[in-house]
């Protein structure tokens, strides 16, 4: 089965909501209303809406060019996201000041990944990882970072990837909390 990692463009907006409304939450429906939408409002924003008001969200910033990740297509059908921006782009973000300090240079975060339940452990989340370290040092960023939870999870609570996969590909960790960390991995610079 060969595997395809893609840059979310305006073009791939029907591929993102059909990865949503059928596939990415088959096994976990509690959660089938994100859209990966989360990250990119308020908390009080978050807890106002709805699942129709997430998706058109999510396809409306896809639109404007404002959301960014990787699809992962295995045999041409969606199967995998990775939620990924600088890190300034997350409203979410931006609201947790423990997350920032006074790191240099421009920075990416990776805040979700979600692999179809009849695709996972096959590599596709590690491929995902590695198109977006190099797509954001191809975009110029100095470095890129996450944020995996702690403990043992199930595949829906380890969203954010696991430790042991972001360790494996060359981040280090930054932070530590209490429920997570923070890891970072500084991208080459481009000439």
């Amino acid at each position: 089965m060969a595997t395809k990692i893609e840059p979310l463009t305006p073009e791939l907006v029907d591929d993102f909501l059909c990865f949503f409304d059928h596939i990415a939450f088959a096994d976990n429906p509690d959660w089938g209303s994100c859209y990966c939408y989360f990250f990119h409002v308020s908390e009080d924003a978050w807890e106002k809406s709805t699942k129709e008001e997430n998706r058109e969200g999510a396809k409306q910033l896809i639109l404007a060019g404002v959301m960014h990740g990787y699809l992962a297509y295995a045999d041409g059908q969606p199967a995998g996201w990775c939620n990924a921006n600088g890190k300034s782009s997350y409203q979410r973000l931006l609201d947790e000041k423990e997350l920032w300090d006074a790191e240099e240079g421009k920075m990416g975060a990776i805040v979700c990944f979600i692999i179809a339940p009849d695709q996972r452990r096959k590599g596709i989340a590690r491929q995902l990882l590695q198109g977006v370290c190099s797509g954001f040092e191809s975009e110029g960023y100095d470095y890129v970072e996450a944020y995996p939870r702690k403990g043992e999870l199930s595949a829906a609570e380890q969203y954010h990837g696991p430790l042991s996969m972001y360790i494996e590909e060359g981040f280090s960790i930054c932070k530590e909390f209490e429920e997570y960390y923070i890891v970072r991995k500084r991208l080459k610079k481009a000439r």
